[in-house]
C-alpha cells in the first residue's frame, strides 16, 4: 500500500513524508513493521482525515500504541482498503457471465433463423399429391433440434443465474468483512461512520434524540501483561458480547479502537442512553471469565463508560469528543462507573 502511494508521487516528497512517518513512529515507540509504517505514512501524508484524527486523539490522551492498537489502526484504515480489492475481480467475473450468455443467445438466434428457413423449405414441399412421409420426417427433425436448443438455452441461463448468485454471495460476504471487526464481530470504524452519519441526518429531519456511549476496559493492559494477549482478546470479546446483547436491533455496536467500544442509539436521549450504559456496566462487572487452557478464574472485568447526546447540526466528531471526555471523567473518578456529558467538570470541559 505504501509502495503504491510512493509510486504515484514525487520521490523527494515521498521521502519527506516517509521521514515524518518514521519520526512520529519513533516518538510514539511504534515498532517499524511494514504494516505500522503503512499506517503512519498515511498519517504523515494526511491521506485519511479519520486516521489522522484517531491518531491525534490517541496521542492527546497519551495512549500507548501497543500491538492491539497498531493492529486495529491497520485493519480499520489500511486493511479495509485491501478488502476493496477482494471485489476487484467481480466486474471481470460479471463480464465473463454476460459475455457467455450473449454468445450462447446469439448462437441460439442464428440457429433459430436457420430452422425457420428449413421449415419454410418443408412448407414449400407440401403438395396434395406428394408423399407426406419425408416431409413429416423433416419436420420431426427440425422440431427435435428446436427442442434441444431450447433445453440447452434454458440450461445455459440456469448456469448463468447460479454463477450470478455465487458472485452476489461473494460480494455480500466481502462487504460484511469490510464492515466488521474481525476480533469482536462488532461493526468497525467504517461502518460506524456511515451509520452515525445516517443517524445524524435522521435525527435532524425528525427532531428525535440521538445518543452514544463509549466503553473503555479498565486496566486492560493488566490482562495482557498478566495473562497474555489471548486472554486480553477474550476479555475484549466478552465486553463486545455484552454490549451487542444490551442494545436494540436499530442501534449499532462498534469497535472504536484498541479496547474502546462504542454504541450509537437512535431515538435515545441522554438519560435513556445512560440507563443502557449502566446496565452494560453492571453485566460486565458481574461476569466471570476463566482461562480456557487452565480453568483459572481471571480477575473480574470492569469498564468505564461515557455518554453524550448529539446536538443539532454538530459534526459526529464533536459528539464523540464529549463522550470521550465523559469517559475520561469516569476514569478519573475511580473507574467502573458511567458518566454523562452533563457531569463533565470544568477542567475537562475546557480541555
Amino acid at each position: 500500500m505504501a509502495g503504491e502511494l510512493i509510486g504515484d508521487m514525487d520521490v523527494e516528497y515521498a521521502s519527506t513524508v516517509a521521514d515524518r512517518a518514521i519520526r512520529s513512529m519513533s516518538q510514539q515507540a511504534v515498532p517499524a513493521t511494514p504494516s505500522n509504517f503503512t499506517v503512519w505514512f498515511n498519517y504523515a501524508m494526511g491521506a485519511s482525515p479519520a486516521l489522522r484524527k484517531t491518531i491525534d486523539i490517541l496521542i492527546g490522551n497519551k495512549r500507548k500504541f501497543d500491538a492491539s492498537v497498531n493492529h486495529e489502526l491497520y485493519v480499520t484504515y489500511v486493511g479495509a482498503q485491501s478488502d476493496q480489492s477482494i471485489t476487484g475481480d467481480f466486474p471481470e467475473q460479471l463480464r465473463g457471465v454476460i459475455a457467455g450468455a450473449q454468445q450462447f443467445l446469439t448462437t441460439a438466434i442464428s440457429d433459430n433463423r436457420t430452422q425457420i428457413e428449413a421449415l419454410g423449405e418443408v412448407s414449400s414441399q407440401v403438395r396434395s399429391d406428394s408423399d407426406p412421409r419425408p416431409i413429416i420426417a423433416k419436420l420431426v427433425t427440425e422440431l427435435t433440434k428446436s427442442t434441444a436448443r431450447a433445453s440447452a438455452l434454458e440450461a445455459n441461463f440456469i448456469a448463468s443465474a447460479q454463477e450470478l448468485d455465487k458472485i452476489r454471495d461473494s460480494l455480500k460476504a466481502a462487504e460484511q468483512r469490510s464492515n466488521t471487526d474481525a476480533l469482536t464481530g462488532l461493526a468497525n470504524r467504517r461502518s460506524l461512520e456511515e451509520f452515525f452519519r445516517s443517524a445524524q441526518i435522521a435525527a435532524m429531519e425528525t427532531g428525535a434524540p440521538l445518543s452514544i456511549l463509549m466503553i473503555d476496559i479498565d486496566h486492560f493492559k493488566k490482562f495482557n501483561d498478566s495473562y497474555g494477549h489471548q486472554v486480553g482478546d477474550q476479555v475484549l470479546r466478552l465486553v463486545a458480547q455484552v454490549l451487542q446483547k444490551s442494545v436494540r436491533d436499530v442501534d449499532l455496536a462498534a469497535r472504536y479502537g484498541g479496547e474502546e467500544l462504542i454504541a450509537v442509539l437512535p431515538g435515545a436521549d441522554l438519560g435513556h442512553c445512560a440507563d443502557v450504559a449502566e446496565r452494560i456496566r453492571r453485566r460486565i462487572s458481574e461476569a466471570r471469565l476463566t482461562r480456557r487452557s487452565t480453568g483459572q478464574e481471571i480477575a473480574s472485568v470492569t469498564v468505564s463508560i461515557g455518554v453524550a447526546q448529539f446536538r443539532l447540526a454538530e459534526a459526529a466528531e464533536a459528539t464523540i469528543e464529549r463522550c470521550d471526555r465523559a469517559l475520561y471523567q469516569a476514569k478519573r473518578a475511580g473507574r467502573n462507573r458511567t458518566v454523562t456529558e452533563n457531569e463533565i467538570d470544568g477542567e475537562i470541559a475546557a480541555a
